[in-house]
């Protein structure tokens, strides 16, 4: 140890030890664990954690460190993991001692932007209050710049949201997410957003092979599971559902797979003749994939609702 203006700091420091208790090992393995696929974010992720670890040897150390920037831009399709990554972010920020309470505050346009005059600054204060100490997750992010619309607040909300961003970067964390063409487009138009992400994380959508495992993921955790022939259809409804309007990765799925538990329960209902057992209540087969409108070359729409990009 040596001793700095009364204080006694070290002189090494055992990053793999302070990896290990700090939490984010666990975090990490949550992340690697609850979501398939990803790579490139999960790299990004544990690049940011070794950052902050870094940061945090040095400021103990007594070496000249600043808090590092945060704020992120999340881009990619639907359906993609984009919330789900930011709360498991949420947490890690937490362990690492750079936000005080570790919560995520997911919002769109309309939680921000008022419809009158006065109405639009207390709303994104309001907002902004809950998320300090957190993580601020803006969806559809774009949706707050308007200039075609005279009468539109969305540029006042954007003005507090980016001084709070400069003021308090070491207790918010802004993660602002959409479509990646319509992104760029917004830090275009609106450049103190651009200079203040110092993070941009793109979301790759899923393989047919990562979505099929997302699928048997899903039905598990529901206490289901596929038959041989069921897996196999769900297999061919991947790659024909990819190529239909709307198509939402991850929810995708699951919004089969819920259609797929309907037709299994009305199938169970109209040709059981006697008691059933465990295994025929949580079995999804063949017949009830195949049901679907996509194999007759309908479309199976997934109708997103707003705020609902990610």
């Amino acid at each position: 140890m040596n001793a700095e203006n009364g204080a006694t700091v070290p002189v090494t420091v055992d990053l793999a030890a302070e990896y290990e208790a700090s939490g984010v090992a666990e975090v990490l393995r949550e992340l690697d664990e609850e979501l398939i696929g990803l790579a490139p974010v999960k790299r990004r992720i544990r690049e940011t954690a070794a950052l902050l670890l870094v940061d945090r040897a040095r400021r103990d150390m007594g070496l000249a460190h600043e808090t590092p920037t945060l704020h992120m831009s999340f881009t990619g399709n639907p359906g993609t993991g984009k919330t789900t990554v930011a709360l498991k972010l949420a947490g890690l920020l937490h362990r690492l001692g750079y936000v005080r309470k570790g919560h995520l505050v997911s919002v769109t346009r309309d939680d921000l932007v008022g419809q009158y005059i006065g109405h639009t600054a207390p709303k994104t204060k309001e907002v902004l209050k809950k998320a300090m100490g957190g993580v601020l997750f803006i969806d559809e992010a774009y949706y707050l710049y308007k200039p075609d619309n005279e009468r539109d607040y969305g540029q006042e909300a954007i003005e507090i949201l980016l001084q709070v961003m400069e003021n308090n970067r070491d207790d918010l964390v802004v993660i602002m997410a959409g479509y990646a063409d319509r992104m760029d487009r917004f830090f275009a138009a609106n450049p103190g957003f651009r200079s203040r992400i110092a993070h941009h994380i793109e979301f790759p959508d899923y393989t047919d092979a990562e979505l099929e495992r997302i699928a048997g993921t899903m039905l598990g955790a529901q206490g289901y599971l596929f038959d041989g022939g069921g897996r196999k259809a769900m297999a061919e409804y991947v790659a024909l559902r990819r190529r239909q309007p709307h198509f939402a990765n991850a929810r995708s799925i699951r919004n089969a797979l819920d259609r797929a538990r309907l037709r299994q329960a009305n199938r169970l209902f109209e040709t059981a003749k006697g008691p059933l057992d465990a295994r025929a209540l949580s079995t999804i087969t063949e017949a009830d994939v195949r049901a679907s409108r996509v194999f007759q070359g309908g479309l199976d729409v997934d109708r997103q609702p707003a705020g609902g990009e990610t």
